[in-house]
C-alpha cells in the first residue's frame, strides 16, 4: 500500500471507535433522563439525516480540498456535537449534528482509497478500511458500554479538579466527555495525511447548482450496468445494518434482559463476525467477481428471522458472528466495485456522495419505521422479523436484476469488467 493509506486506516479508527461508542452514551443519555423509548430508537435515523439532506454538497466539498483537511473538518464538527450534549443540548438534536460531521466525513473517507490506489488493491484497501472500521465499531460499543458501566463511569465521575465545576454528574455525560479526546486523536492523524496529487474540484460559486449535478450523478450510477447493481445490494446493507445495531439492543433486553453495557457486547459480536468476512473477502475476492456474492445477502436475510428462536447467550454469540461474517464478504467487493464505477463516471467525492445519499435513505426510511412502530407498540421480535423478510426479499429482487443484465446487455457488461480488470484504465 502507498504512504499515507495506513494514516488514513489510523485516523478512520479513532473517528469510527468515537461515533459507536458515542451512540451508547447517546442512548444511556435519553434513558437516564426518562426518555421514551422511540427517542433512543430515533438516534438511528437523526444520524443518517443530513447525509441524505448534504449530499448534492458534501460530495463536492470533499473534491475541492484536500482529504485530510475535510475530514479534519468533520471531526471539528462531531467535537462540537459532543460539547452540545454536556452543555445540555437535547440528545437528538446534538447527535444529530454528530451526523452532520459522519456525512462530511465519508466521501473523503472513502474518495481518497481511488486517489490514492489503482483498482487492483482497491477490494484489498475496502477489506483493510471495513474490517478495521469495523474493529472500531466492536472496541467502540465495548468502550461506550463501559463507560457508561458502574465501574469506569465511578471511576470518572470520582475525578475531581480543583476550581473547575464541568457539570458532568452522570455516567453518560463523562463518557461523553471521553469521546471528544478520542475524536480530538483521530484530528492529529487527520493532520497527517498526505497529499495525493488529484487535482481538486473547486466548487461552484452559488451552491444550489450542484443540486442538478448530484441528480446527474446520480442517475449515471443508477443507469451503469454494474454500478446499479453494487449501489442496489449496498444501500440494502447498510439500511438493515445501520437499525440492526439498535435493534440488537433491544433484542438482547427482550430475549436476555440485557442492561446497555451488557448488550453492548452483542453489538460487537455482529461487528466481530463482519470483519472477519471482509478480510477474508479482502483476500479472496477480485473487483470483477463482485456480483457472486449476492447469494449471501439471501442468507443473511434469513438467519436475521432465525434470531426470534434464541435466548440463550452461547447460542446467540455465534450465531451472531456468522451473520456478521455473511454482510461483511457480502459488502466489501460490492462497495469496492461501486467505488471503482463511481470513480470512473464522475469522481471520488460526488460517487461516494451517491453512495451515501442512497444508504442513508435507505436507513432514514427504515429507522423512520422501526421507530414508529416501537412508538405503536411493536416488540423487537416483529421488527426482526420484519427485517429479515425485507432482506432476503429485496436481494432476490436485486438478483434477479442482474440475471436480466447478463442476458439483455452482455457485450456491455462485459466492456465494464474488462475496465474493473484492468489498472491502467481506472479514472
Amino acid at each position: 500500500m502507498k504512504r499515507g493509506f495506513y494514516t488514513i486506516m489510523t485516523a478512520q479508527f479513532f473517528s469510527s471507535l468515537a461515533d459507536n461508542a458515542l451512540f451508547v452514551a447517546a442512548i444511556e443519555l435519553l434513558r437516564t433522563r426518562g426518555a421514551p423509548e422511540w427517542q433512543s430508537a430515533a438516534l438511528v435515523p437523526l444520524f443518517a439525516l443530513f447525509y441524505v439532506v448534504l449530499a448534492p454538497f458534501v460530495g463536492a466539498f470533499a473534491d475541492a480540498r484536500p482529504k485530510g483537511q475535510v475530514m479534519f473538518i468533520s471531526n471539528a464538527i462531531k467535537v462540537v456535537g459532543c460539547l452540545m450534549m454536556l452543555a445540555g443540548v437535547h440528545p437528538l438534536l446534538a447527535y444529530t449534528l454528530v451526523g452532520l460531521g459522519a456525512a462530511a466525513y465519508s466521501p473523503a473517507k472513502y474518495g481518497i482509497l481511488t486517489e490514492l490506489l489503482p483498482p487492483s488493491q482497491l477490494v484489498k484497501a475496502n477489506g483493510w478500511i471495513e474490517g478495521l472500521t469495523i474493529a472500531s465499531i466492536i472496541l467502540g460499543v465495548l468502550l461506550g458500554g463501559q463507560l457508561v458501566g458502574p465501574w469506569l463511569s465511578g471511576l470518572l465521575l470520582s475525578i475531581d479538579i480543583p476550581g473547575l465545576d464541568t457539570g458532568v454528574d452522570s455516567a453518560a455525560q463523562a463518557a461523553i466527555g471521553v469521546l471528544v479526546l478520542v475524536y480530538v486523536v483521530a484530528s492529529i492523524f487527520n493532520l497527517r495525511i498526505p497529499l495525493t496529487g488529484v487535482t481538486p474540484r473547486p466548487m461552484p460559486q452559488n451552491p444550489l447548482a450542484l443540486v442538478p449535478d448530484f441528480w446527474r450523478c446520480n442517475s449515471r450510477l443508477w443507469r451503469d450496468r454494474l454500478g446499479q447493481i453494487s449501489l442496489a445490494t449496498t444501500t440494502l446493507f447498510w439500511g438493515v445494518s445501520g437499525n440492526l445495531r439498535y435493534i440488537v439492543l433491544a433484542w438482547a433486553g427482550a430475549a436476555m434482559g440485557y442492561s446497555t453495557t451488557q448488550a453492548s457486547s452483542l453489538v460487537g459480536v455482529v461487528a466481530l463476525g463482519t470483519a472477519v468476512g471482509a478480510v477474508v473477502a479482502s483476500m479472496r475476492m477480485r473487483l470483477d467477481q463482485a456480483t457472486r456474492v449476492m447469494p449471501l445477502g439471501i442468507g443473511m436475510g434469513l438467519l436475521v428471522i432465525l434470531m426470534n428462536f434464541i435466548d440463550n447467550v452461547w447460542v446467540a454469540a455465534p450465531f451472531l458472528v456468522l451473520l456478521g461474517g455473511l454482510g461483511g464478504f457480502l459488502v466489501v467487493p460490492m462497495n469496492a466495485l461501486l467505488q471503482h464505477r463511481g470513480h470512473n463516471l464522475m469522481g471520488a467525492g460526488r460517487s461516494i456522495a451517491v453512495q451515501n445519499f442512497n444508504e442513508q435513505a435507505c436507513i432514514l426510511m427504515l429507522g423512520a419505521l422501526y421507530s414508529f412502530s416501537t412508538a405503536a407498540g411493536w416488540s423487537a421480535f416483529m421488527a426482526i422479523t420484519a427485517f429479515g423478510v425485507l432482506v432476503s426479499g429485496f436481494m432476490g429482487v436485486i438478483a434477479l436484476w442482474h440475471r436480466h443484465n447478463e442476458r439483455t446487455h452482455p457485450h456491455e457488461l462485459e466492456r465494464l469488467l474488462a475496465i474493473a480488470r484492468r489498472d491502467d484504465l481506472h479514472g
